[in-house]
Parts: structure tokens; sequence; C-alpha cells
């Protein structure tokens, strides 16, 4: 996965779970101190997508934040689809690009 393939899935995991902090009413501090961080650089790192929580945080942000594992799991799946047609040259309604379709191999 290229680096701004991985960053745009940050960025929307991130501007989600800041949204779903903002909406429960805790401060980057509060979480980071549920996660067991001393400061909140860690959870504005992740909200800004600079990275992503680890997975084994990641569970504890959805049991904190409320939210449905279905929710989590579509909104990333999403992005990795994404992330798939952009490599595979197929655009989101599902044809081929056009600089692949005009390839060919003899």
């Amino acid at each position: 996965m290229s680096s701004s393939s991985k960053q745009s899935l940050h960025e929307s995991l991130g501007n989600y779970l800041k949204r779903r902090r903002i909406e429960i009413g805790m401060t980057q501090s509060e979480v980071a101190s549920n996660l067991g961080y001393s400061s909140p650089q860690f959870i504005s790192n992740f909200e800004r997508g600079l990275c992503a929580p680890p997975l084994k945080n990641l569970k504890t942000l959805v049991n904190l934040y409320k939210i449905p594992k279905e929710e989590i799991i579509s909104l990333m799946m999403k992005e990795q689809e994404l992330i798939l047609r952009k490599a595979l040259g197929i655009n989101v309604s599902g044809s081929i690009s056009p600089e692949l379709s005009s390839s060919s191999c003899g």
C-alpha cells in the first residue's frame, strides 16, 4: 500500500473517530488516559491522519465511543476498496480506467 493510500485511510478513520469523540463529549486527554497514555498527542496524531490507532486500541475506542462494530468495519472496508480500485485502475463506477484498457501485452 502506498503512503498516500495509507494516509487516505488514516485521514478517513481519524476524522470519523474525532467526530465520534466530540459527539460523546470527551477530550483528547480523557481518551488518552483511558488508553493508558500520559499525553493527548497520540490521539491528536491519529485524528489528524498521521497514523492509525493500533488494533489493540481500536477495540477500546469502539467501546469507549459507543461505535457500532459493523460501522467501523464498513468505514475501513470502503476505504480499502477505494485504494484497491485505484491500484487496479478501476474507477468508482466499476469500469476500467482508459489508460489501462488500451494497454496490451502483445
